[in-house]
């Protein structure tokens, strides 16, 4: 019995790519539900054929084919006896040790969905492709927007969950492809919403928050910075040292600046040509070998980061998913440069850059040793609040609770302070971009215009001696003609990157107040431990135990607000510089262009 759905959302399908072009609202038959990597093959009314995201469409009775949003989940078993056994799969696995159950739960709340849009974002504004051909929106971070709630202000409230940038469902192919990974291979995440082993939809009507693996401890399950606060577990791993520096306390940095290159984007396909997608060679200095990474592993790279650091350290989004123009030049060249700045931006990030997971995304020698680094990965113990059961303060005294929750108040101060500057530079900046691509060059077109206009109507006169005149009005016509396209193409030469820069920092900045947040949290829980002493829950010993360990948090985020403001100070003065630098050759050309035109004239 073939199967009806409805369509949920338009759909433009990519020309070459065996799309199939829908419609909201309506109704098409799903003749292949068994395609996998996040596609069903469906059948529309007209009898063509093709494939279309599996979040964009519904079954008619109601039931999603992905979980995620408000709807009940969709029994998968119908499409997984369609679908067809990975070679990589196929075999029966080895049973396990057994080991106690993983309880799955948010990362910082408890609730389940991350609403996000572009809100009000200045540099949204800035497309090359109305239609949606390509987006500029580097690391953009909703607006207001926490995890399981809606607010005006982000800054004002204590939430716990990262701000996304994915814009809806069904965006890209995200799953995992057999010969990267071996099917189910979710690690800590919830099976229903890691798909394949791949990354999960952020945000959207069918977004799923991200969900990470806390550790289960005897007598004391919880989540939040008490997991952190109260743990009896001894720490595992490397520890991560914080030394006191010039400016206070400070990461501990290499001895030489980790760095790569994102570059040499290719076109591949797989299911035999039915999906193409483009490869990226990313080349760290450290090895000067190449390895090669789609767009979905550099999101995997971005939730395993997220969970192991981000109580810690802000973990900025991925430039944004997109559905259509994912192989038109602009769009790849706009994605890869982004790329690079997000790679960047963590190659610098000392503690990052000396993770496991950082290293084998960039050293990874064969398949085989993507799978076991990637098994390794994804069973990491230390993630979430007890990344800080790894951080040791390396001969600082502890910190008492007033101080703490000072440094608290003071980077939070700074932070939403920043963040208004950054935002109000963007809009400024946007409004500066439309000007100078679209009414600017229009008047000094109408100028130069003016100008041979009126040289037409002196050579009509017929007067001998005004050839010279005439030429040299015409001259300066088209000298205006020419910064009229200067005046258009500028702002790709100077404020690109200076843009570039702000949209980065606020998508930073947008992790910040959940970061922070958590810190504040745990000033609380210490506050009420005399309560607690008091009623039985804890002893004097744990008590102390919580105070210490709130200053070793604080510690963290002093040296993470150090590293921050030292990264800014680089960052701009050198995209200042930048920017300056070509505002200078623009006004200089120009002044010898009018120069140039002035001498034409005859001095009376």
């Amino acid at each position: 019995m073939e199967t009806k759905a409805q369509v949920l959302y338009d759909f433009t399908a990519e020309p070459g790519n065996n799309e199939l072009s829908v419609q909201e609202g309506e109704t098409v038959t799903i003749t292949n539900p068994g395609i996998g990597g996040g596609w069903i093959e469906a059948r529309n009314s007209r009898g063509v054929v093709g494939l279309v995201p599996e979040d964009y469409i519904v079954i008619n009775q109601a039931q999603p084919f992905s979980s995620g949003g408000k709807a009940a989940p969709l029994d998968l078993s119908f499409f997984d006896s369609h679908m067809p056994t990975p070679a990589s799969t196929a075999q029966v696995d080895v049973a396990q040790p057994e080991s106690p159950v993983t309880p799955v739960i948010p990362v910082f709340s408890s609730t389940s969905t991350v609403e996000t849009s572009n809100g009000n974002d200045p540099w949204a504004g800035f497309d090359n492709n109305a239609s949606g051909g390509f987006s500029n929106n580097w690391a953009a971070q909703p607006e207001g927007t926490e995890t399981g709630k809606s607010s005006n202000n982000a800054w004002q409230s204590g939430g716990h969950g990262h701000p996304q940038a994915y814009q809806g469902p069904g965006a890209e192919d995200d799953d995992w492809d057999e010969e990267w990974d071996d099917a189910k291979s979710s690690g800590g995440y919830a099976e229903s919403e890691a798909g394949e082993g791949g990354a999960i939809n952020r945000g959207g009507a069918h977004g799923s928050s991200m969900k990470i693996a806390l550790n289960k401890f005897p007598g004391f399950s919880k989540s939040g910075p008490e997991l952190y606060l109260l743990s009896k577990q001894t720490s595992k791993g490397n520890k991560l040292p914080v030394y006191r520096g010039e400016v206070g306390p400070v990461w501990a940095y290499p001895e030489v600046q980790l760095d790569c290159v994102v570059a040499d984007p290719k076109k591949g396909s797989k299911m035999y040509g039915l999906k193409s997608y483009i490869e990226y060679q990313v080349m760290p200095t450290t090895t000067n070998r190449p390895v090669n990474h789609r767009y979905k592993h550099f999101d995997w790279l971005y939730e395993r980061l997220l969970d192991k650091f981000g109580s810690a350290i802000p973990i900025p989004s991925l430039p944004d998913k997109q559905v259509t123009g994912r192989f038109e030049e602009e769009f790849i060249k706009m994605r890869m440069e982004r790329l690079q700045g997000w790679m960047t931006r963590m190659c610098r990030h000392p503690v990052v850059s000396s993770s496991d997971v950082f290293q084998l995304f960039l050293t990874y020698r064969d398949e085989k040793d993507w799978k076991f680094g990637k098994r390794k990965a994804e069973k990491d113990e230390n993630v979430g609040v007890m990344i800080f059961s790894t951080i040791e303060p390396e001969g600082l005294p502890d910190l008492d609770l007033v101080e703490v929750e000072q440094k608290c108040e003071q980077f939070s101060r700074f932070t939403k302070t920043m963040d208004d500057g950054v935002k109000d530079l963007l809009t400024i900046g946007n409004e500066h971009w439309k000007r100078c691509t679209g009414p600017l060059p229009k008047e000094y077109q109408r100028i130069g215009k003016a100008f041979q206009n009126l040289s037409s109507v002196f050579t009509s006169s017929g007067y001998e001696g005004e050839a010279t005149l005439t030429d040299a009005l015409t001259a300066a016509g088209k000298t205006y003609e020419e910064i009229a396209q200067m005046v258009a193409e500028q702002p790709k030469k100077d404020l690109h990157f200076l843009m570039e820069t702000n949209n980065e920092y606020k998508g930073l900045l947008g992790c910040f107040p959940d970061t922070i947040g958590i810190h504040k949290a745990a000033v609380e829980k210490v506050k009420e431990a005399d309560k607690l002493v008091a009623t039985s829950k804890i002893t004097n010993s744990d008590k102390v135990t919580m105070a210490k360990r709130a200053s070793t948090m604080s510690y963290a985020l002093q040296a993470e607000m150090n590293h921050f403001h030292s990264n800014r100070i680089y960052d701009y003065n050198r995209v200042m510089q930048q920017y300056l630098e070509q505002q200078v050759k623009f006004y200089e050309t120009i002044a010898e262009k009018l120069r140039h035109a002035h001498s034409q004239f005859t001095t009376m």
